[in-house]
């Protein structure tokens, strides 16, 4: 007996022994042991309507990406081939939206100036709304640009450019936007060259007196920068009439924004198009909505539309003064424009492909295999809806957009109704989050994040010895 249980405790040894070095059963086959094969596709966007107005797409095409870029537009991708396959028969998949006149400088604590209370941190309206990409519109100036990008650009998850302020101080309202000695070109255009490609042109807004020199200056830093020019003309008078403005002021490639403000003489007393906004766009010079809380008239855009004049890019200019106004968001924008006759594809590369290029960002706007993956879900809700100009005149419409999903650099950062999710019933009774970071901004599981083994929980903590 004393023989036998001294067997029985050198083998029980053994065995914890071995378990302990090899954890694995001995019997276990080769494979069942190797990680799964890598997908080809970290996420998929099936069944959809796709819009890409730069490589002339409007037609059902399933969009793959991978490793944060588009990696095919094709129809009838495999999905066994993807991580994620989110299905989205009947929406529309276009690029992320561009929006290029936003108001982003805040948390100064300053009040009434763009460069503090008058702006909005953007994370808050963009994915939401399907934007990956505001251009801030001139809050910052050459003094202030580094405590822009580092309060706000640098912490945020949207993609923030910049038109820098003509003004050195900014956008910060009063004295400060009236004082000529102020725009100076030469440290606006260093400024411009030291972030090139985060600053993306040089904006001039909101002057009141007769000179020309806020907007001489901008261009001449634009040149200098070799970057384009965004103009809020500010207080019209009759001593800088707009048309000579577009037509001699400013370059091709600059930009007239609030273009269906009125307030300029962009229609003619008669009630057309100035003469003047049509040869200057002849002439190379863009423009832009930038619809804001006082910059969209219904009795000055619809005749404009009627004759043709139609904008170039579509933007908000989202403040704290129009977010709640007749202006509420990219989409309702964009409403505006299905409303007034316009299609849904031209309204798109209004907000994608178009505004991408006038910034010179190339390699936005689009979904094109190798480009950023930042790509939106569009639902096209009908019924009856309001929308509502500058001046609280409504237009009735019979169609709105709503967005689904918007991806940003490959990752879901948004998804209204879950589509994207599993059914909860289908997960086990303990679940944590569900997502797969190679794919999920918001649930990633733990370590399944490229690059890191933070999760949504956070830090993973080292590995240490095994339990005994």
């Amino acid at each position: 007996m004393r023989r036998g249980v001294v067997s029985f405790s050198v083998v029980s040894v053994f065995s914890c022994f071995t378990f302990y070095l090899f954890p694995f059963s001995l019997t276990e086959s080769p494979q069942a042991q190797q990680a799964p094969a890598p997908k080809t596709y970290d996420l998929l966007l099936k069944g959809g309507h796709v819009i890409d107005a730069r490589n002339r797409i409007s037609e059902v095409r399933d969009v793959a990406i991978k490793d944060g870029k588009i990696a095919a537009v094709a129809a009838n991708l495999n999905a066994a081939d993807a991580l994620k396959t989110v299905e989205v028969p009947g929406l529309y998949v276009t690029p992320g939206l561009v929006d290029i006149h936003a108001h982003t400088y805040t948390g100064t604590g300053e009040r009434g100036s763009y460069a503090g209370d008058n702006s909005v941190y953007p994370d808050g309206f963009t994915f939401r709304v399907g934007v990956t990409t505001v251009a801030d519109a001139g809050c910052a100036g050459w003094r202030n640009f580094e405590d822009f990008k580092q309060r706000i650009i640098d912490r945020s998850k949207t993609r923030i450019l910049a038109f820098i302020n003509i003004v050195g101080n900014g956008m910060r309202g009063g004295k400060f936007e009236q004082d000529l000695t102020d725009m100076e070109a030469a440290p606006t255009a260093e400024m411009a060259k030291r972030f090139p490609g985060l600053i993306v042109g040089v904006k001039t807004a909101h002057y009141q007196g007769p000179e020309w020199t806020p907007v001489e200056h901008a261009v001449e830093a634009g040149t200098m920068a070799n970057i384009p020019v965004m103009v809020d003309f500010g207080t019209g008078r009759p001593e800088r009439p707009v048309a000579e403005l577009v037509t001699k002021k400013l370059r091709p490639g600059d930009i007239y924004t609030h273009v269906y403000s009125g307030l300029r003489g962009e229609l003619d007393p008669s009630g057309h198009v100035n003469p003047g906004l049509i040869e200057g766009r002849k002439r190379g010079v863009i423009f832009d909505v930038g619809h804001g809380g006082g910059s969209f008239l219904w009795r000055v855009a619809v005749p404009a539309i009627k004759e043709g004049f139609l904008p170039d890019s579509i933007s908000t200019d989202l403040h704290i003064g129009s977010m709640n106004a007749g202006m509420k968001d990219m989409l309702n924008v964009m409403d505006k424009f299905l409303a007034m006759g316009l299609s849904l594809d031209d309204v798109v590369a209004k907000s994608t492909w178009n505004p991408a290029r006038e910034i010179k960002q190339d390699g936005l706007g689009h979904l094109s295999v190798g480009a950023v993956a930042d790509v939106v879900v569009l639902r096209v809700e009908t019924g009856r809806f309001g929308l509502t100009d500058m001046n609280g005149a409504r237009m009735d419409s019979t169609q709105r957009l709503m967005c689904e999903l918007t991806v940003k650099d490959g990752k879901v950062v948004y998804d209204l109704n879950g589509i994207s999710r599993p059914e909860w019933r289908t997960l086990p009774p303990d679940y944590g989050p569900a997502g797969d970071g190679h794919w999920d901004a918001l649930n990633p599981a733990r370590g399944t994040t490229p690059g890191t083994q933070r999760g949504r929980g956070g830090a993973q903590p080292a590995a240490g010895p095994a339990r005994r």
